[in-house]
């Protein structure tokens, strides 16, 4: 007769994102009352829906509907905010920086690794202190008001080279996010002049570098370079097979010796694996994401799932074409490998044997701006107003949760009926700025 276990299996998972939420969610709905225990860890008490960040950015979706609070709907999990500093999986043991700061052990009997990627910077001088990413709704809140403020701030200086340069906008990296980053927020800019009387949309400068010789790697090629072409015809300038050589107190220097300046430099160009990993002793291959097998467990470590950006998971639907193929680091797969790695979780938890995960790429879609957009998907192309409707229906059905694919929903009706929102809310970047300067009258 096996022996039953006195305590609950105790599930730690690592991250809050896309991973993180539907291995909880799918964990919450399909175990026993008292089978396991979930505590799921993450620096923020919400996950992002990155997709829709530049929409967020743009002011066509409030950045509260962009995000889902884990607490909410993760009532049956313990949810900690807190930040994983080190993995020990010899010891069973996470070691994580609390909220307040202080500093905690977690122990676990199965582990679940979905700490995602972070941004890739490069050592080029000035990107550091110049640069800003587009990965968090912080980064997109502060985006929508720093692009606003130069506009503010170009319609009132007397300084021509100033004002030149408060209204050059630099987008580094022509992947998913930075064209989409640069399509929504070059459309909000434009839209925004008719309200300046000293501002014509011609005076606005958008600047992509990339370093690659195209842009959209995920979409055929042809599609990539109509998508270029309808930048340009919006008076983008796009600079292809380029990389940026310097920052340096936001005077831009390319390897083709162009030079302009400018005050706002986004930086899309990649990311890489959570760092963490690298000082964890769970295996990891030359891009510092962990070795996964098709049924999203750590080679060597079947105690140990993982899934999403910061797993080598093998992609089965083109290892006959490559062997070593793993799937691309989206939110396609991350979704539907949660939803495997839960379903995994919980065969194995009562005796039974995980699944492969396998998942032929549908495609690739993404937004050029209001009623814009581009898409490869089963090997078909679209282009212009229905990739657009095409991109919003995708993400409004792989966004999380009802109560957020509704605001969302209402969000672009109401945009639709009133218009976007085109005012800055600078202070947010500074909120202490006029209570300091009050205390100094």
């Amino acid at each position: 007769m096996a022996a039953v276990k006195s305590e609950p299996t105790r599930i730690l998972i690592l991250g809050g994102g896309y991973v993180g939420l539907y291995t909880a969610l799918g964990l919450q709905k399909k175990l026993r009352a008292n089978e396991a225990s979930v505590t799921i860890v993450d620096p923020q008490p919400h996950m992002t829906y990155q997709p829709f960040l530049p929409e967020a950015a743009a002011g066509a979706i409030e950045p509260r509907h962009v995000v889902v609070p884990l607490r909410r709907v993760l009532k049956r999990c313990h949810v900690l905010t807190a930040r994983v500093t080190k993995i020990e999986h010899e010891r069973k043991s996470v070691t994580v920086e609390a909220a307040d700061g202080h500093i905690e052990q977690l122990n676990y009997d199965v582990l679940v690794v979905a700490l995602g990627a972070v941004a890739r910077l490069l050592p080029i001088p000035g990107l550091a202190e110049q640069g800003i990413a587009i990965k968090t709704i912080g980064e997109a809140i502060y985006l929508r008001n720093h692009v606003l403020t130069k506009l503010d701030e170009a319609a009132s200086t007397l300084d021509p080279e100033l004002r030149k340069r408060l209204l050059t906008f630099t987008v580094v990296g022509g992947g998913f996010a930075g064209i989409e980053a640069l399509a929504e927020l070059e459309d909000m800019t434009r839209f925004a002049t008719r309200y300046y009387e000293n501002i014509d949309p011609s005076d606005i400068r958008w600047v992509l570098v990339e370093a690659a010789g195209r842009i959209l790697p995920e979409v055929r090629e042809t599609l990539g370079v109509w998508t270029v072409e309808q930048l340009e015809k919006r008076g983008i300038e796009v600079f292809l097979s380029t990389a940026a050589k310097s920052f340096e107190d936001g005077h831009v220097v390319l390897s083709d010796g162009t030079e302009f300046d400018s005050d706002t430099i986004i930086w899309t160009a990649g990311v890489k694996a959570n760092p963490v990993l690298a000082t964890s002793d769970l295996p990891v291959d030359k891009r510092g994401r962990l070795e996964a097998t098709a049924s999203l467990q750590v080679v060597g470590h079947p105690d140990v799932w993982t899934a999403g950006d910061n797993a080598a998971v093998p992609d089965l639907a083109r290892t006959e074409q490559d062997p070593t193929a793993t799937t691309p680091p989206n939110a396609q797969h991350a979704v539907r490998q949660a939803r495997v790695l839960a379903a995994n979780m919980i065969r194995v938890l009562r005796g039974g044997q995980p699944k492969d995960y396998y998942h032929k790429n549908l495609g690739a879609v993404a937004g050029l701006g209001l009623h814009k957009g581009v898409a490869d998907t089963l090997n078909v192309k679209v282009k212009g107003f229905p990739a657009w409707v095409f991109h919003r229906a995708y993400h409004l059905k792989a966004m999380p949760t009802f109560n957020r694919k509704t605001r969302i929903l209402l969000d672009w009706l109401l945009g639709g009926l009133f218009r976007r929102e085109v005012v800055s809310l600078g202070q947010i970047n500074n909120p202490k700025e006029e209570f300091a300067r009050a205390s100094k009258s």
